[in-house]
């Protein structure tokens, strides 16, 4: 499909349909994936394919717990979504349903090939995501391209040392964000709701818009 139209439908999927998604769908949508921008071309994207009932309940027992808090600070005042009810009750439908869920793609990564430049700071370090996320981004629009759904949590990586003995994950290799895969339900967005662009660019200094509604 045009590139533009699955940037802008992709979305994140609530419910799936039962319907297996074929390992050549998946190869195409990995093959793809894998051009993602990374430092240094290091390519530190690993991908673990979890279609085993056993394991998919064991990840969504482990998931479901940290949800229902989460959900419960949503539901307190404590936690800022900044979303729609009906957007949280499909994330809870989510939930309760992930290990039944098609597919459930653990995206990892070699620590060693990662290249942070922000440990230094008072802050949160974000930059190793940074060869990580587009390759994953990538799988997400390839796997839509096909027809085929997706929704990317990274709640799961709280749990990563259990994630981990669970799948074997060696040493060095970090667990980035789980993606369920499936055939949705329902149709896919037509649109989806993002903030315009005049409120998020702006022009040589922070606070200084760079469009205006009334110039574009």
């Amino acid at each position: 499909m045009e590139l533009t139209e699955a940037m802008r439908t992709v979305g994140t999927c609530r419910y799936f349909a039962p319907d297996p998604v074929p390992d050549e769908v998946l190869h195409q949508a990995f093959d793809a994936a894998r051009f993602g921008p990374q430092g240094g071309n290091r390519q530190p994207v690993r991908w673990i394919v979890v279609r085993d009932p056993q394991r998919k309940q064991a990840l969504a027992d482990l998931y479901l717990p940290m949800w229902k808090a989460y959900l419960g600070g949503i539901g307190d005042g404590s936690v800022n979504v900044g979303a729609m009810p009906k957007a949280v009750r499909d994330a809870d439908h989510f939930a309760e349903h992930l290990a039944e869920v098609p597919a459930i793609v653990v995206v990892c990564a070699e620590i060693d090939g990662l290249h942070p430049t922000d440990l230094e700071l008072d802050r949160l370090s974000v930059v190793g995501g940074a060869s990580i996320y587009p390759t994953m981004q990538n799988f997400c629009l390839a796997l839509r391209d096909q027809g085929v759904a997706s929704a990317v949590t990274t709640l799961l990586c709280h749990a990563e040392p259990e994630v981990r003995a669970l799948l074997e994950i060696p040493d060095g290799v970090l667990t980035a964000a789980h993606v369920a895969v499936g055939y949705p339900q329902k149709r896919f967005p037509t649109k989806l709701t993002r903030s315009p662009v005049e409120d998020i660019v702006a022009s040589e200094t922070y606070t200084r818009p760079y469009f205006t509604a009334s110039a574009v």
